[in-house]
Formats: structure tokens, sequence, C-alpha cells
């Protein structure tokens, strides 16, 4: 590794974080939301931009904060993707409220008041946005957009880089082909994909993969010019290789390579490479990539209004683990055909068990570490709180989430460039947000 060299390694480090949305803690952004919004910086305006405003490939600084909060809306402008298609079909008109109504339920619902985790002192909705660095917000009560906004970089038209809300997409639809009997669960990996030889993964089963309860070495240290992470992000680098180097080319092969750690079905680790693991299996079973597989089973039947994309490495292979850049309004759609138990639009998609398995989540035991979720679990890629409402969601750094709320009815969409890579530091002013808009739409 020591061959990368500093600068390779940095460039290489800004190329997986930006698809994947996982990096060191940073301080605290010495800018607000309303400071940092890409507008007000200027980043990228001018025909040409001045120098000091410009953000490209070359800046390894392009998913650092300011620049990340224009970025996200950019990211096929710094990577090769691949489309996840709508098809050619009009889309399917998502359902509003009146706009009178709509009107007036802004205005209550960003005057919604509730206490954040550990606070002392009472946050309203619209705060809360800001203070989360909301870059966009959907609502869907009972079908219908109750609440819809833009800010910074998003438009209604743009796209939006979803971090690790691609694993959802990527656990959906694995568990919609264990569902259909085409993916056989409890199948070790090498039964699946002999390649994978004598990697740790080979003794891991599907739903281990699924799940991330395997018992495999991957360290994100960026502090440790040995760790995994940074092998990891050469390897799947779109870049060409510097001379000299000689270790994995892409995502895959890096997989053949991974070592032990733990035992398989002891804990859940959170840990980006089950995810590629994961597409690999699906892509096998089905003979397709998981672009397409998303293209098929939900973006072209649901009715979605834009495509999608997803980032690849240089062999083409998409990244299952955080890639996909995708529209706000989609994002509700899928968000609603979760809720719906796999209809939308008068048509089913997939098997009700597919929600009923995510929904009840899984071991809360092997599910530790996550403060600001003490009684969660995760299964097939989702994240599962075990609340009262028996809510579940999609999750990416920097904010990115789609919140499935079965009691109240409501799917909640959020994207985000929060100034720092990690949900703790977010969800004291989100989660009580999302519940307490909950409440309030189910007292109407």
């Amino acid at each position: 590794m020591q061959q990368l060299g500093i600068k390779m390694k940095t460039i290489l480090a800004a190329i997986f974080l930006a698809s994947t949305g996982t990096a060191p803690a940073a301080q605290t952004a010495p800018l607000s939301a309303q400071e940092s919004d890409p507008r007000v910086m200027g980043w990228m305006q001018g025909f040409p931009p001045p120098p000091d405003k410009l953000i490209t490939q070359p800046d390894s600084n392009y998913f650092s904060f300011p620049r990340l909060r224009w970025s996200v809306c950019h990211l096929r402008e710094f990577l090769p993707t691949e489309r996840i298609s709508r098809g050619l079909g009009a889309p399917v008109p998502l359902d509003y409220v009146a706009p009178a109504e709509f009107a007036n339920l802004r205005q209550q619902i960003d005057a919604l008041t509730f206490m954040p985790m550990n606070g002392d002192t009472p946050m309203t909705w619209e705060a809360s946005l800001y203070a989360n660095y909301t870059d966009g917000m959907l609502i869907l009560h009972k079908g219908r957009v109750v609440y819809e906004r833009y800010f910074g970089c998003l438009q209604e038209d743009g796209q939006h880089a979803i971090m690790s809300m691609t694993k959802s997409i990527t656990g959906l639809l694995a568990e919609i082909l264990v569902a259909e009997g085409v993916l056989d669960d409890t199948l070790l990996v090498r039964d699946v994909i002999p390649e994978i030889g004598d990697s740790a993964f080979a003794t891991a089963t599907v739903r281990q993969v699924m799940d991330m309860t395997t018992g495999v070495k991957y360290s994100e240290d960026y502090s440790d010019p040995n760790a995994d992470i940074w092998l990891y992000s050469a390897a799947a680098s779109p870049l060409p290789k510097p001379e000299g180097y000689d270790g994995p080319n892409g995502y895959w092969e890096y997989l053949q390579q991974v070592e032990p750690d733990g035992k398989h079905g002891d804990a859940f680790h959170y840990k980006t490479i089950n995810s590629d693991m994961l597409g690999w299996i699906i892509s096998r079973v089905t003979g397709k990539a998981v672009t397409d597989l998303a293209s098929e089973r939900l973006w072209r039947p649901m009715g979605a209004e834009q495509d999608a994309y997803q980032t690849v490495d240089g062999k083409g292979v998409p990244f299952a683990g955080g890639g996909v850049t995708a529209g706000l309004r989609d994002l509700g759609r899928l968000g609603q055909l979760m809720l719906n138990g796999g209809q939308i639009n008068g048509q089913r998609l997939f098997p009700a068990a597919v929600v009923d398995r995510i929904a009840a989540g899984g071991d809360p035991s092997k599910f530790a570490g996550f403060p600001t979720i003490p009684n969660g679990s995760y299964t097939s890629q989702w994240w599962v709180f075990h609340n009262d409402h028996g809510a579940y969601a999609a999750r990416g750094v920097h904010g990115q989430t789609i919140y499935v709320d079965p009691t109240a009815e409501m799917v909640l969409v959020r994207l985000a460039s929060y100034p720092r890579a990690q949900n703790g530091f977010i969800d004291p002013t989100s989660l009580p947000a999302y519940q307490a808009v909950a409440e309030f739409l189910m007292a109407r």
C-alpha cells in the first residue's frame, strides 16, 4: 500500500467517499446551512466560474464540506455511472393534497415543536431542517404528498446522492428474490459464487451477508496507512491503476481476498463490503446487473419520473453499497411501495412477505454501538427501530433517509448534506422530529 503514495490515497479516498458517503468524523462545521448554501457560496457559478469557485475531479476535496453541499447533486460529473432506467412510459404522478391544504399543512408542520434527544430546549420542525443541512424533504401521508421542500443544490427536477441508502435497494432486491424462490438465503456464499475461493465470505450464508452478521476483516481507520479502506478504494477506483500497483482490480476481486475476523452470525457489523458481496450474489443468480434489476423490478413498474444512476468501478460493476443518485419523489415512491407491502399504482410488484420480513427486523441482541437507535436491529440492509410505530428506514450518511412509519401511514424522505459523515450526529434532532410529524398527521 505504500506504493500508492499520499496524493493517490487522497484522490482514491475522495472518489470512494463520494460514492459511499463514509468518512472519518470531521470537526463541527463553521458555516450554517444558510451560509454554506451552494448558491450563497457561489460554487460553479459563471461561464467560466472563478478559479476559487471551481469544483473538479482533480480536486481531491470535492466531497468535503462545504463543497459537499454542491457535489451531492452533481456526482455524475465526477464519477462514471450506469443508468437505472425508468423506461419510456409516462411517469405515474404522485397524489398531492389540494393546494390550499398543502400550503396550510406546510405552515403547520414547519411550526411543530419537539424535544431533541437529551435536549432541554424545544426545536421547531423548520429549524431542524436547517440544523441538519436538508436539501430536500418529502412527506406522504396515506399515499398523498402533504409536504415537499427543496434547499441548497436540489431542485424538484434534480437528483441527489443517496449514499448508503443504496444498500437498502440492494437488500430489497435480494429479499424479493428470496421470497420468489430465486435465491436461497441458507446457501453458503461459495455455493453461489465459487470464485470467492478462500475468502472469509466463502463460509458465510447469504442471509448473514444480507444482515451484515459476517465475520470479515474490514477496517475504515483512515489514520492507518495500511487500513483495509485504502485497498478497497484503490480496487474500486475507476481511475487507471498507478504504476507498480499489484492489488485487486474492482469490487469483486477485492471480495475474493477478504480475511476472517470473528465468527459468522455472532454480531452485526456495519461493513460496506457485505453490500457489494450481496450485489454480486443477486447478479449471479439473475444474470443481471443490480442497475438492471432495480430498473426492472422497481423504477419502471413504480412509475418513476426520473432515471437514477449508480457509480461503477473500473470494470463497470455497479457500487451496490453506496453509489446511487436519484430524485426525491422517486425515493418517495419507493417508500410508499414499502408502506403498501409491495403494491403501488394498483399493481403488486413483489410479495407482501418481503416487507413483512424487513419490518420484523433482525435480532436486537446482535445490534450494538448505535446509541441513537438503542432498541434497533438491522436486516436485509434496512434499519429497524422497533419503536411503538414499527418504523424502519433506509439510511445514508450526511442525512439521507427513507423513513417508513406504518402506524402513521407515513413515508418521509430526506436528502441532505450534513457536514459530518455520521448519522449519530443528526439523529437527536431528526428521529424525534419524525415522531412529532407522524403524531401530528395521525391526529388530523
